[in-house]
């Protein structure tokens, strides 16, 4: 960190290593006060400095200097409580990822500013810097921005709580026009069978060679997964004791019922009949005890290298297709073959609004064309004269 003492030492001017403007920081009645000058330059900055150190030793003779907690008092307090305010249903995935949101980006930029500070102009600035610090041709996704903003909102929050903070700033995006709503990337029918069949010709290919192990799981993941609708990251959870074969009491179908361990904690899933036999071969070919990881290995580089082959990697609309394209390929299947909406997200642990928004919107399906193409009987010439006569009869 390089430094610059100015007023006599009552003011340091300083420079982190990994910032590119200039802070500064003095005492006022035995707390540490700091701002960001908003400057690289240091001339610039140090005129800042000095013009603040003035505004606050006015400040501190009108009374309206107040003692104010910092951003990362807020975040150490809201790390402490945040397992417990939740009851533990968080996954820890998703906890662990806050905390890393926190330490790697939003406690560096924000953390010595005083909450007050922490402004909508303040979270532009921050979003810019995202974009402006991240290395060449690896700029965060729009998704990964919103991320931390909501780990920004919920410490902010947490300060609300604790008195520390009046209102909450205006986090939204500015400048932002409205989008249009892409649908997920997914496999249609015909997509899907392309899929499964480049799969299953995998296994032929490497049947009792080096890679037949990891072809025939791969097989049966795909198979799997467009047959649960689960998350990639649940299925990567899922051990064999967490699933049953069962017979539906009113399909009498013999389907999986699926303890599921999510980012929402636990839930049930039942499978279509398809999803019965692919398990029934992962029982066999890894003889498995109950607490045993069903998908234990990483399919990722043989699944793209099928989508390369087969031209599926990505759908007409330039969407990367992934292994959540399965699960989304499930869903809408489902929506396709007359599901009930409300069944399909309890069976997939979302919402309805997430399905009509994101899945409905494009299978041709949910719209019935008898509602749609209503057509209103014409009159005839004859009826048309009839009825002009009759209002002429009662007119006289």
């Amino acid at each position: 960190m390089t430094s610059h003492a100015i007023l006599g030492g009552k003011v340091l001017v300083y420079r982190r290593e990994n910032s590119l403007r200039w802070q500064c920081s003095t005492r006022i009645n035995g707390k540490n006060w700091r701002v960001s000058t908003g400057e690289d330059s240091l001339a610039l900055a140090k005129e800042f400095a000095e013009d603040w150190f003035f505004r606050m030793k006015a400040k501190e003779k009108g009374g309206g200097l107040k003692n104010e907690r910092t951003f990362e008092d807020a975040a150490k307090r809201y790390l402490e409580e945040y397992d417990l305010v939740t009851g533990g249903t968080r996954n820890r995935v998703y906890v662990t990822a806050n905390e890393r949101r926190l330490r790697l980006y939003l406690l560096p930029f924000f953390g010595e500013l005083g909450l007050s500070e922490v402004t909508s102009g303040k979270v532009q600035e921050f979003r810019v810097s995202r974009h402006k610090n991240s290395p060449e041709g690896k700029l965060p996704a729009k998704s990964t921005i919103h991320q931390e903003i909501v780990t920004l909102r919920q410490v902010l929050k947490t300060a609300i709580r604790h008195g520390w903070l009046t209102h909450l700033p205006d986090l939204s995006m500015p400048y932002k026009s409205a989008q249009k709503i892409a649908h997920r990337a997914w496999f249609s029918p015909e997509e899907y069978k392309k899929l499964y069949t480049a799969t299953r010709k995998r296994v032929d290919l490497h049947r009792d060679k080096r890679y037949s192990w990891h072809a025939a799981q791969l097989h049966d993941y795909v198979l799997f997964m467009a047959n649960t609708g689960l998350r990639p990251d649940e299925a990567k959870r899922l051990q064999y004791r967490d699933v049953e074969i069962v017979i539906d009491e009113e399909t009498k179908e013999t389907i999986l019922l699926i303890q599921v361990r999510g980012k929402r904690g636990v839930g049930y899933c039942k499978s279509t009949a398809s999803a019965v036999f692919p398990f029934e071969r992962l029982l066999k070919r890894n003889l498995p005890k109950p607490e045993d990881l069903i998908f234990s290995g990483n399919h990722a580089m043989l699944f793209n290298t099928i989508l390369g082959e087969e031209n599926l990697k990505f759908d007409r609309e330039g969407n990367r297709r992934t292994a959540y394209s399965l699960r989304h390929t499930y869903i809408s299947l489902r929506l396709m073959e007359g599901a009930d909406i409300y069944q399909v997200a309890k069976n997939c642990r979302t919402s309805v609004e997430m399905i009509e928004k994101y899945y409905a919107s494009h299978i041709s399906t949910s719209i019935r064309a008898a509602a749609v193409n209503v057509k209103r009987k014409a009159k005839s010439k004859k009826a048309i004269i009839e009825h002009a006569r009759r209002n002429a009869h009662r007119g006289t």
